[in-house]
């Protein structure tokens, strides 16, 4: 299974990006999604993660400002991005879990960059 992120981008303060991450292989399912970021000199933080539509949780400061979905169908996860400042700047990260084969697995996608400018 592989992820395949896209939509990062440089957009002003109080902007909005959409990020997508595509889940691709052979026999799997996705239990969870999710987004993570690291800004630069942090570690890496929790924005969002999904596990149904109905079943969210999200970053405190992202809260009302970023929504996080997902198309089952199409095996991809979205992240909107409103209301951006330049706390937001950073490497954003999808990640999945599920079962692929019998077998449980984790993986990461690659990084987009997403810089907020004020």
């Amino acid at each position: 299974v592989q992820l395949q992120a896209s939509g990062g981008g440089l957009v002003q303060a109080g902007g909005s990006l959409r990020l997508s991450c595509a889940a691709s292989g052979r026999q799997f399912s996705i239990d969870m999604m999710a987004w993570y970021r690291q800004a630069p000199g942090k570690q890496r933080e929790l924005v969002a993660v999904i596990r149904s539509a109905s079943n969210t949780n999200y970053l405190d400061s992202v809260k009302g400002r970023f929504t996080i979905s997902r198309d089952n169908a199409k095996n991809t996860v979205y992240l909107q991005m409103n209301s951006l400042n330049a706390e937001d700047t950073g490497v954003y990260t999808c990640y999945a879990a599920g079962i692929s084969n019998w077998a449980p697995f984790g993986i990461w996608g690659q990084g987009t960059l997403v810089t907020v400018s004020s």
